[in-house]
């Protein structure tokens, strides 16, 4: 029998803002701080609840709501546009790692939270391990796919039906994932009705802003070691994203899910829990 540690979820004053931070095993040197990616109703938990608990055991993991999501702070008048909320993101992580007492910590990003980890990992090498991308945001000159442009315009029709769509874009196979998705549509929908969450949700998805991307020359400068995971059929980021970063960052691998969606952590824990382990182990 697989033995989990116990998620609890508590509120962190980071200067003006609060982080809704939620964490499993015990504090201590060896830390991941997964982030999770946007899109309505987004949350640390709705991302990361399972893989929390299965490495609790082993690793100090926390997995805070990003400040613009869940029940972290939103602020108002909030940054307008992906580029200036996500630097708010990333100054407030490191403020929160301060709190928390962290000088140094590893780093898993899911879509947008790839972007932040990056963001993060170029800002203060120094204070991050080894970083896992995963589906990340942020290379230029990728389509924007009818899955991201949904999630943009999400509010046009803000219901469970088209949440449900749109969560079923983000997996490979819907049918053995049916209950879970369900259960995070039931879960998102209690913050997708939310004023706060549409006026995040509206702020990061300005697309009249310079948009941030990561070019060459700047991932030539990463010295981390860094694992680049991507379903093979991602409909919200095209695989060449994962590629591109992989080819660009020094000491970057990649590894490529067959028969997975844009989800790699809820369609396979298992595979992602060991590839992480492994990972930050030194065996790959």
């Amino acid at each position: 029998m697989t033995v989990t540690a116990r998620v609890t979820s508590r509120d962190v004053p980071v200067g003006d803002l609060t982080f809704r931070l939620h964490e499993a095993g015990t504090p201590g040197p060896e830390a991941i701080v997964f982030l999770h990616g946007s899109g309505p109703g987004a949350t640390g938990l709705s991302n990361w609840a399972q893989i929390i608990a299965d490495l609790g055991p082993r690793f100090y993991c926390l997995a805070p709501d990003m400040i613009g999501f869940g029940d972290s702070s939103h602020p108002d008048p909030a940054p307008q546009g992906m580029a200036e909320f996500n630097e708010l993101r990333t100054r407030a992580l490191f403020g929160l790692l301060d709190v928390l007492g962290l000088d140094r910590v590893h780093l898993v990003g899911n879509s947008m939270g790839g972007s932040i980890a990056l963001l993060a990992t170029l800002r203060a090498p120094e204070r991050v391990g080894k970083v896992v991308l995963m589906g990340s945001g942020g290379a230029p000159d990728m389509p924007t796919s009818p899955g991201l442009q949904h999630l943009r315009e999400f509010y046009a029709d803000p219901t469970a039906d088209s949440l449900r769509e749109l969560l079923r874009q983000f997996v490979y196979d819907l049918a053995p994932l049916s209950e879970r998705v369900d259960q995070v549509v039931a879960e998102r929908m209690s913050y997708v009705v939310r004023a706060d969450i549409k006026r995040s949700h509206a702020a990061s998805f300005n697309m009249e802003p310079p948009r941030r991307f990561f070019y060459q020359e700047e991932l030539a400068t990463i010295t981390n070691d860094v694992l680049a995971i991507h379903g093979r059929d991602d409909q919200i980021i095209p695989l060449e994203a994962s590629t591109y970063f992989a080819t660009h960052i020094p000491n970057a691998s990649l590894y490529v899910f067959g028969r997975c969606g844009h989800w790699t952590q809820i369609e396979y824990p298992e595979k992602f829990e060991y590839l992480l382990t492994e990972f930050l182990a030194g065996a790959l």
